[in-house]
Order: structure tokens, then C-alpha cells, then sequence
């Protein structure tokens, strides 16, 4: 996760508007940051999202643990509130809270005096968490740009695979890194997807989804964490590394107490 703090902060808090225009992959729309979607693209990752709850995740309050931190996220359309609360090392009770308006820490009740380095830090460290746990929601913001790459088979079962790249506007920080999405072809659903980042030297990682379980009408997933045996950045074949078994498993991310209800009209 620490590779991919500061990448998808700026695509929560802007929807561009769209225009038609017709490209070499067939229908495209261009937004107004020039980021760019083919049209099957969009249809996928439109089912996907409905197929997720995606409209529940609009008007919600969602809250889980992960990794011994409390987090609860809260959607009224277009706003938001997320909140970490967890205690560190000598015991000071942390609450963070990131907003449309900004990042503040309180630390026993008292609101923290801190660098605006630190406050870019721990607000993307917030969305990070939230951004993967509430996936595939976020992938119609604004700074996406989409593209469908074909279908693969994991498992005897067909994928349409999705890669997803971030407009220079908008895309945050580490716009240049890149996502493939394995969606199912009958069922809709998410369940694999790679990465690449460059920061630290560079690296990828591919995620299979597992435990997979809907609470109040919204789709909930753990994920196995994989790297590649030798260096590679070209995510959209980790299907194929993963069938040969040439992953190596890293990390599980386990989502716990997941609570769901819908923000009160």
C-alpha cells in the first residue's frame, strides 16, 4: 500500500464533463483534463460498479478495520467525510478525518498542529485505504482514463481486462502508474487486478480477490497480494504470470467488522 499513497487523492474530488468523439478503437469520449475512455471500456466498468452497489456506496456510511485501524467512510453525493481512529505507539488516541475542504488530526481530542507535508501524507494515506476497499466505485472520476484490452481466461473463467491510466491533471502525484481490472465476463465483478508504480525504484503487484461477501446490497473483498519472481512493469499480462504460477504471495489485505448503512436523507 505505501506505493500508492499519493496516486488517487486528486480523482475522488473531481467529475469532468464529457464530449463525443470518435477515435481508432471506435467511440471515445474526451473529457475536458483530454483524459480518454473507448466506449467498451465504459460499458464494462459501468456494470461493474452497478453490479458492486455502487449506487448504495453514493449515499452511505461505511465503516471496517483494516491492519489494526478503524476507518469510516461517509458519502452524501458529491461530499464526503473519511476517518481513521486507532491508537500508536505510546498510546495517544488518533482520530484523522479527510474532507472535501481538506486533512485534520486530532490526537486525544485536541486538534494536531502539523506540516502541510504531513497533512499530504496522512490524508493520502486515508483515501488509499478507502479508495481499494470501496473499488470498483472510483474508476468514472474524473482523471481515468480507460481502455479495453481483450479477454483472458484465470481458471477456466473469461475476463475482460480493463487498463486504467490517470490524466497529468488531476491524477495526482503518480499519475504515470498504471492498473489493469479482470472483470468477470457473466458476473460483472472485480475480481483480480494488477498495478505498476514508479516511485522507490519501481515495481507491481497483482491482487486476487477472495472472501467475497455483500453487505446492505454493497460487494466487499479480501485480496491476496502478489509480486512477480523477476522484475516486470507490463501488468496487463500478470494474468498469464499468475496461471504459471510465477507470483509470489507478499501480503493479505483482510477488511474486518464491515458495517453498512444509508446516510440518513
Amino acid at each position: 500500500m505505501k506505493n500508492l499513497i499519493l496516486l488517487l487523492v486528486s480523482g475522488i474530488f473531481f467529475i469532468s464533463c464529457s464530449n463525443e468523439q470518435k477515435g481508432q478503437n471506435g467511440s471515445q469520449q474526451v473529457k475536458e483534463n483530454n483524459t480518454t475512455t473507448d466506449s467498451k471500456a465504459q460499458e464494462i466498468v459501468d456494470k461493474a460498479i452497478n453490479t458492486h452497489g455502487g449506487t448504495k456506496i453514493t449515499n452511505s456510511i461505511i465503516s471496517f478495520d483494516f491492519r489494526d485501524k478503524h476507518y469510516v467512510a461517509t458519502r452524501n453525493g458529491g461530499s464526503f467525510t473519511y476517518e481513521r481512529i486507532f491508537e500508536d505507539s505510546v498510546g495517544n488516541k488518533i482520530h484523522d478525518v479527510l474532507t472535501n475542504d481538506g486533512f485534520n488530526r486530532n490526537i486525544n481530542g485536541q486538534l494536531a498542529n502539523i506540516t502541510e507535508e504531513r497533512k499530504s501524507a496522512y490524508s493520502n494515506s486515508v483515501n488509499s485505504v478507502i479508495y481499494f476497499a470501496l473499488l470498483p466505485y472510483f474508476l468514472n472520476d474524473g482523471a481515468v482514463n480507460k481502455a479495453y484490452l481483450g479477454e483472458g481466461e484465470i481458471a477456466g473463467e473469461t475476463y475482460q481486462k480493463i487498463k486504467i491510466t490517470f490524466g497529468k491533471k488531476g491524477g495526482g502525484k503518480d499519475h504515470e502508474d498504471e492498473f489493469v481490472y479482470w472483470f468477470h465476463k457473466e458476473s460483472n465483478t472485480m475480481d483480480f487486478l494488477a498495478y505498476n508504480y514508479q516511485t522507490e525504484g519501481g515495481g507491481a503487484r497483482f491482487r486476487k480477490g477472495y472472501n467475497m461477501r455483500t453487505i446492505e446490497g454493497i460487494r466487499f473483498a479480501d485480496f491476496v497480494n502478489y509480486a512477480p519472481r523477476e522484475k516486470r512493469m507490463d501488468v496487463e499480462n500478470f494474468d498469464s504470470l499468475f496461471v504459471g504460477e510465477k507470483l509470489d504471495e507478499l501480503s493479505r489485505i483482510e477488511l474486518k467488522y464491515i458495517k453498512v448503512s444509508e446516510m440518513p436523507q
